[in-house]
């Protein structure tokens, strides 16, 4: 390890993570790295990234990170899952193959059950048909293999009930007709929450990297301004809705808000814990992004199950009431809507923690 990085054992100590295991395939060229984080609700659950990483340090922080996410996703969701995540050292465009996958689908299996994954960024549902070869350990595969297929149109689903609860929080009407939304990305989730928006009827500014995506939203809803993207953040709004890049809001961004309310598909949208703060302080109700963008997780474990759409839904649109509760304690307890989220995470592993102390008979 390089003079100033930790070891590997101290970065687990500090977060509290159980297991990081390294895989190597010399035949495929496969450098994965699984994290598991906490189990204590049940086996973890999270998604493999495939990525071009500029070294095994950043790739081994960023399995740690995303795992430890994952735990708090599954647990505000309800889930029986612990969080985990894989990542893949590789470029998505130039190294996949059916054998990597294969490969990766052979080292999850040697898990026994303690890690399940799927899709993430730089790898797609049909990437797990293949691993699926390997190990019943995987999910969020094709609608024709058994899976609820594309997880964006749930994940904006619960994103636009997610609105709709610090609406009614804020102003005491979860309706978004007539609100201004500033929606920053416009990829899978983001075209699915525009939809949303736009039938209730909301006036929505939005912005993408790539101009070509803007322009053809811009003719198939008139109504739509654009704006470029370094400017998103000054356009005056009641809703801010991160739905691209982690990181956005940070000492640099929050002052230039404009909104109410943060609210947005993006995942790890505050750059450090203490941005949650900041919103704060400036009186912006901010939706913790693990909770309001929980609908594709929702999906996965559904699908682990014996996918039911019914079933799926209903309780992506159940975040609306997960949001209600995390605001009230907010403001009951005086402390920003992230670190309440937390908290309520942490009391439901303490609490389920405490009753695997009970010994039940075989």
């Amino acid at each position: 390890m390089a003079e100033g990085h930790e070891g590997v054992f101290a970065q687990m100590a500090k977060e509290g993570h159980e297991q990081v295991v390294f895989c190597y395939d010399r035949a495929t060229g496969l450098k994965c790295i699984i994290a598991i984080h906490d189990t204590t609700l049940g086996p973890a659950l999270g998604g493999c990234r495939m990525w071009p990483y500029g070294s095994e340090e950043e790739a081994l922080e960023d399995a740690l990170r995303l795992a430890k996410g994952m735990t708090y996703k599954a647990a505000i969701s309800g889930a029986d899952h612990g969080g985990g995540k894989a990542v893949i050292w590789g470029d998505p465009a130039r190294d996949k193959s059916e054998a990597l996958f294969r490969a990766l689908g052979r080292f999850v299996h040697s898990l026994g059950g303690r890690f399940l994954t799927g899709t993430d960024v730089g790898t797609e549902k049909e990437d797990f048909v293949a691993a699926r070869m390997e190990t019943p350990h995987v999910g969020g595969l094709p609608e024709a293999y058994g899976g609820g297929g594309d997880t964006a149109a749930i994940t904006a689903y619960g994103v636009w009930q997610g609105m709709r609860a610090a609406a009614a929080h804020v102003w005491g009407d979860e309706s978004l007709k007539g609100r201004h939304v500033a929606l920053q990305g416009l990829g899978k989730v983001g075209t699915r929450l525009l939809v949303h928006l736009m039938e209730e009827g909301a006036e929505v500014a939005v912005t993408d990297v790539a101009p070509a995506r803007v322009a053809e939203v811009c003719r198939q809803y008139p109504a739509v301004r654009a704006a470029a993207p370094e400017a998103i953040y000054d356009v005056p709004c009641d809703i801010f809705a991160p739905c691209a890049l982690g990181g956005v809001l940070n000492d640099e961004t929050i002052p230039r808000l404009r909104c109410r309310v943060v609210a947005g598909s993006a995942n790890n949208q505050l750059e450090a814990p203490q941005h949650g703060e900041a919103l704060h302080r400036r009186g912006i109700l901010y939706a913790p992004d693990y909770v309001i963008n929980a609908g594709g997780l929702i999906q996965v474990v559904e699908e682990l199950k014996g996918y039911s759409r019914e079933r799926a839904w209903q309780k992506a649109a159940g975040i609306y009431q997960v949001l209600r509760r995390i605001f009230a304690l907010s403001q009951e307890a005086g402390i920003p809507p992230a670190d309440a989220a937390d908290r309520l995470v942490e009391e439901r592993i303490a609490a389920i923690s405490r009753v695997q102390r009970i010994h039940a008979s075989g």
